[in-house]
């Protein structure tokens, strides 16, 4: 499980993981969307954060028996107690640590599609995130600092770290 800030890397470094690893990829971000029919963009301005969250905890609950799968949840869901103890402990969470400024710049255009950057001033936006989230996502089992590297290195990366993780478990 893969989790972060917006654009640290999640979705992208995520299905290149799976795919390495030939595991099944699932971005909660996408699949919310395509069971709501809508965006989240629009889940968060019609049904609030709160709606969304615990669409979130409800997706998590259903994947507490699938195994070998990569996660990669919105960056808000370690903030969702429900959801985090719902996976753990079989899940493995990997923080992929980024400064808001290299966010922002991953994330471009699609800037657009995150509601909770949507005012004036996104950077002070993502950076008021990452001081409230850091500590929740420190919790993670290994974090790995995506700030200075390609999105082909972090996934090399982050399957190198399961791989060690599987053997440590035996």
């Amino acid at each position: 499980m893969l989790v972060g800030l917006p654009g640290a890397g999640k979705t992208s470094a995520g299905q290149l993981v799976a795919a390495q690893l030939g595991r099944p990829f699932l971005d909660f971000d996408e699949e919310l969307e395509r069971r709501a029919g809508r965006s989240v963009t629009d889940l968060f301005a019609r049904d609030g954060e709160a709606a969304f969250r615990a669409a979130e905890a409800a997706l998590s609950a259903e994947l507490v028996d699938r195994t070998a799968m990569v996660l990669a949840p919105g960056g808000g869901w370690m903030a969702n107690a429900e959801a985090a103890a719902t996976l753990r402990p079989a899940a493995r969470i990997i923080y992929l640590r980024v400064s808001a400024a290299a966010a922002l710049d991953r994330m471009g255009s699609a800037l657009a599609a995150r509601p909770l950057l949507a005012g004036a001033d996104p950077r002070t936006a993502l950076e008021g995130l990452l001081r409230r989230r850091e500590a929740l996502y420190a919790m993670a089992d290994q974090v790995l600092d995506t700030e200075a590297l390609s999105v082909a290195e972090v996934a090399d990366t982050l399957v190198a770290i399961t791989r060690e993780l599987e053997r440590a478990d035996g």
